[in-house]
């Protein structure tokens, strides 16, 4: 039997965990949902697209931020090699253009031969009825996940709910924030 690693995201996790297992020479199924399901704040069809800043923050190696990057660039990340390759002027940051770092990133999963794309929606119900015990399955989505495939890992994990945690995104309560010079807009 052939060994293979299934993936659920094509975001910047599920595409660089792909490419590192396929230059192993392991084949890949990455699942991504567009295009043919979108979420509210994604609009490309592109894998890996940046939704939030265009800042992968600095490149000084005199920071953990920095010092980071270089570790993966001689680890031969892929997500770094395109963001270097689409980078724009940012100061000491490192920052690229979305689209060209997107289409990027999705041209060399693209094609890569050990890893096969599978655009449509997973909704997790195979991790509850089948298992797939007989394969590794690494589950690559963070806030912009489906809300079946949200209730299928709830269910398979027992838990009610599931939190993101973004070390750039601070959790901030409402009333510590002065009001009078705050706009807040309630939802619709």
């Amino acid at each position: 039997m052939e060994q293979r690693v299934t993936i659920i995201g094509g975001g910047l996790a599920g595409c660089e965990a792909a490419y590192q297992i396929a230059k192993r020479g392991i084949k890949v199924r990455l699942y991504e949902m567009k295009p043919i399901k979108f979420s509210e704040a994604h609009t490309s069809e592109n894998l890996a697209e940046i939704v939030c800043s265009n800042s992968f923050k600095s490149n000084l190696h005199t920071n953990a931020c920095g010092l980071l990057k270089e570790e993966l660039r001689l680890l031969d990340s892929l997500l770094i090699d395109c963001a270097d390759k689409t980078s724009v002027p940012a100061g000491q940051a490192l920052a690229v253009d979305r689209e060209e770092f997107s289409e990027l990133v999705t041209k060399k999963i693209q094609e890569n031969p050990n890893i096969e794309i599978v655009h449509e929606e997973f909704t997790g119900e195979e991790l509850i009825t089948e298992g797939l015990a007989d394969s590794i399955t690494i589950i690559a989505t963070g806030p912009l996940t489906s809300d079946s495939l949200a209730d299928s890992i709830s269910k398979l994990t027992g838990k009610e709910r599931l939190y993101f945690y973004d070390a750039a995104a601070p959790i901030v309560k409402k009333e510590s924030i002065n009001m009078e010079i705050a706009f807040y807009r309630k939802s619709l």
